[in-house]
């Protein structure tokens, strides 16, 4: 089985982080960056399908960025993963569509059974890169994934909804985009990362193309206004309600 998974660098969002002067993007200084945590489960997903299946076959980890995301490739390759692909771009754009078609170009002729996504991007959070390739490659497409089979030729998905599972059978080759719940990543070892330092890393120009969606101004949110302590028991509480309705409207 050859399966491609698709990984996006991102950066790590538990730190404080400021907006350029300019206000078109997240200023890059002193962030740490990562593999998007969805797109961790998608590796592990890959890799678990391939040991199950004799460990035949290969997973190709593909990732557009700029030359600093070959690190985030090589931390995949450290998982397990065979080879790697680092599309060259001086960072991701906003528009989904450029990135998808780039993508595209690279997969369409790699002859893989399954391409994987993570569901979504903890960055950007639009969700809309994996449905885009999958149009364009015109492969079947099943989202927010928690459960997997494959057997054969064919797959069976479970997607979790909002008080239900809906399950999809789908034939191969097709394109999924993995949801929390499905696994947990396994940690590089250090055999692992030994290894990853001699597996092949191809560097190419992505494709993009002309942008048609950019970001004009980003901005951070206001801060918010400073609490109210009204009592410490009881007797505070007709004022809680009463503030509640009439200033806060919640109630």
């Amino acid at each position: 089985m050859k399966i491609a998974v698709c990984i996006k660098r991102v950066p790590v969002m538990e730190v404080k982080f400021a907006i350029t002067a300019d206000g078109s993007r997240v200023d890059e200084a002193g962030l740490k960056y990562d593999i998007n945590d969805f797109d961790l489960w998608a590796i592990e997903a890959g890799l678990q399908l391939k040991e199950k299946h004799g460990n035949v076959g290969e997973v190709v980890v593909i990732s557009l960025g700029p030359d600093a995301a070959s690190e985030q490739i090589r931390k995949a390759l450290a998982m397990g993963a065979d080879r790697g692909v680092l599309l060259q771009a001086e960072r991701s754009p906003a528009d989904g569509l450029s990135v998808a078609r780039a993508l595209a170009a690279e997969l369409k002729d790699g002859g893989y059974d399954l391409v994987l996504f993570g569901r979504i991007a903890i960055d950007s959070m639009n969700q809309m890169t994996g449905p885009m390739v999958a149009e364009l490659l015109d492969l079947p497409c099943v989202t927010n994934v928690c459960r997997l089979e494959i057997t054969g030729a064919t797959g069976r998905a479970e997607r979790a909804l909002e008080g239900a599972t809906e399950v999809v059978e789908f034939p191969l080759p097709a394109l999924l985009t993995i949801d929390d719940g499905l696994n947990r990543e396994r940690l590089p070892s250090l055999k692992g990362i030994m290894a990853a330092k001699k597996k092949p890393l191809d560097v190419k120009p992505a494709q993009l193309g002309e942008a048609r969606v950019t970001v004009q101004r980003m901005a951070l949110p206001p801060e918010r206004a400073a609490g109210r302590i009204l009592g410490d028991n009881a007797d505070a509480v007709p004022e809680l309600v009463r503030l509640l309705q009439t200033e806060a409207k919640v109630l």
